[in-house]
């Protein structure tokens, strides 16, 4: 089997309370022969508030990525997992792009510290990786395990189609829902799919917060779901770690990355997938699935 390789930026999440992304995502990739090689010396996205207190500081955080990215792989694409970290590179090649003045002062920052950007890296989501560079039918033929059991609701969360909606529909998505019945589960039509979680809200003003989670945990429930199946770390830490605090839910509902049940649906051992990471355990669902139960 031939393998792709890809530069890989995992940005901050993925080493600290999103780990089972990472580990699920490494080990589906390398099973699927997609290498995913890690950018040294990766710095913060410049995601988060900053960028409203210093644009050009955030843009530079981004396009030192960016530009390590094509200094030590050119020609290779850079797959980021996280959506902050997805839309932070995005957005700032499409500004590097568009406004000049912008342009010239990050570019004097990182010529600053022996530096350039050229615009060249391709920016990727793993989920389109995944879809595009092999596609449904090949991945169907590499299922193991079929998902029977898992009855999903998928959930995208805001930032990943949009407002740059690159490989599928910005307000209705269906990427990861092709995804996973082409892994044998069964998918709910989820009409709060690209709800906003809350995102750091839930930090700040927890009742609006919690008020957005519970909102998409109980539609997940109304529609039918035994999980919610997401690409996205905050989306999963908001809707994972909150639930104990919200009144209302029929029982807990695990949320997984997409990572996790398509390494799962791989034959890949559960041990190695993080799911005993999560605060709401998918062991109950994990037992059922593949039995068709």
């Amino acid at each position: 089997m031939s393998v792709r390789e890809y530069v890989y930026y995992p940005g901050c999440a993925a080493k600290g309370t999103a780990r089972q992304y990472e580990e699920s995502l490494l080990r589906a990739f390398r099973e699927l022969g997609l290498e995913l090689v890690e950018l040294e010396d990766w710095n913060c996205c410049g995601s988060s508030l900053y960028s409203g207190i210093d644009k050009v500081g955030a843009l530079s955080l981004a396009a030192r990525n960016l530009a390590l990215a094509e200094k030590a792989h050119p020609g290779k694409d850079i797959v980021a997992p996280c959506s902050a970290c997805y839309l932070s590179f995005l957005k700032a090649k499409d500004y590097m792009e568009r406004y000049p003045e912008l342009r010239a002062e990050v570019d004097r920052a990182l010529r600053a510290i022996g530096l350039e950007y050229h615009g060249r890296a391709r920016v990727r989501h793993p989920l389109e990786v995944v879809l595009t560079d092999l596609g449904l039918e090949e991945i169907g033929r590499r299922v193991k395990r079929p998902l029977q059991g898992l009855v999903a609701a998928p959930y995208y969360g805001c930032q990943t189609t949009r407002p740059y909606s690159q490989f599928d529909h910005p307000f209705y998505p269906e990427s990861l829902d092709q995804l996973l019945r082409a892994l044998g589960a069964e998918v709910v039509e989820y009409p709060l799919k690209t709800k906003c979680c809350g995102s750091s809200i839930t930090g700040m003003a927890e009742w609006a917060g919690l008020g957005l989670v519970r909102a998409l945990l109980l539609e997940a429930q109304k529609c039918g779901a035994n999980a919610i199946v997401t690409v996205c770390p905050l989306c999963q830490f908001n809707l994972d770690c909150y639930q104990s605090k919200l009144t209302g839910l029929a029982s807990p509902i695990p949320v997984l990355y997409f990572t996790q049940v398509l390494g799962l649906a791989l034959g890949l051992p559960e041990r190695e997938l993080g799911f005993a990471r999560a605060v709401v355990s998918a062991e109950p669902l994990l037992a059922r699935i593949g039995s068709g139960g």
